[in-house]
């Protein structure tokens, strides 16, 4: 894949922002808002409005709770709205049982090439933007999404500018796929890129290394993802540790002051938990403890 060819797949014209009007999304918009300044793209608000329990009480409290819902919702909406003024974008308030089927329509409706969230990190049966309802997005989105978790510094990551950008990989082909992104992000923004893969265990020098756990392999796995031609800022460089795989992507990303991490992810099949391209903690565990923005790419 050459340079031009990666540099086109990251072309951002529509974005979605979902928003579910807590303090993680208006921690996202900003962000939202200096990517839609920096790439000249349109953004889509979006909020889903998903029945609450309480709604189906009585017929009565039925009727009360939604046009309260209704009009909260589109009170807050109007306070979205405002916020975007100065870039091109419009509002929507949906109604659906869930909220991926109604964002999946509205990826369609709007050609979308990036979606941006807040999350809580954490999981849980409300009917907000929390870590399982995120993760349900990242997993079944066929486009990117940049997910704004609870640790992440809004000031100094403003200006959607990005100085270091690490890209994390176990070698899959779906952790691969997100490979192009982080090349194109390095190359947008002249930023240190940080090849990162994790080696599942712990060196005690007794056992016989395997193509899988070689510190050398791994290290030539890594510069091979990068083409020749890739015109970066400086060399990419790789970096290979021994351990849990979301701690050691955390701690090397808090360690080098990285202001994007990239990750691939397996499309959700059956079941959701089965759906990550190392295990289902990894991308969940550094999206909700991350101190900056995450890109989550489906292989």
């Amino acid at each position: 894949m050459s340079a031009a060819q990666i540099q086109a797949r990251l072309s951002l014209k529509n974005m979605i922002f979902l928003t579910d009007f807590s303090e993680p999304s208006e921690a996202a918009l900003p962000f939202a808002l200096s990517l839609a300044r920096e790439y000249g793209a349109t953004v889509h608000a979006l909020h889903v409005l998903v029945p609450e329990a309480y709604l189906a009480a009585t017929p009565e409290s039925s009727i009360a709770g939604i046009e309260a819902q209704e009009e909260y919702a589109q009170s807050e909406m109007q306070r979205t709205d405002s916020s975007l003024a100065g870039v091109s974008h419009d509002v929507s308030v949906v109604r659906s049982t869930e909220v991926w089927p109604a964002l999946q329509q509205a990826i369609v409706a709007h050609n979308a090439d990036l979606i941006v969230l807040g999350t809580h990190g954490r999981t849980g049966a409300q009917k907000i933007l929390l870590g399982s309802v995120a993760e349900e997005v990242f997993r079944q989105s066929e486009v990117p999404v940049l997910t704004i978790g609870p640790r992440v510094q809004v000031g100094r990551h403003s200006g959607a500018r990005f100085h270091h950008v690490l890209y994390a990989t176990d070698f899959t082909p779906e952790s691969r796929a997100a490979a192009p992104y982080a090349i194109s992000l390095a190359q947008e923004n002249q930023a240190q890129l940080i090849l990162f893969h994790a080696i599942n265990g712990k060196k005690t020098g007794k056992e016989r290394p395997t193509p899988e756990s070689s510190v050398a392999h791994a290290l030539h796995e890594l510069l091979e993802l990068v083409q020749p031609d890739a015109d970066l800022w400086c060399r990419p460089e790789p970096v290979v540790k021994y351990g849990e795989p979301s701690a050691k992507i955390l701690a090397e990303a808090a360690e080098r002051h990285v202001d994007l991490i990239v990750l691939g992810v397996r499309a959700a099949a059956g079941r959701l938990g089965a759906a990550t391209h190392l295990e289902r903690s990894v991308a969940h565990k550094v999206v909700a403890n991350a101190r900056c923005p995450v890109l989550t790419v489906r292989g």
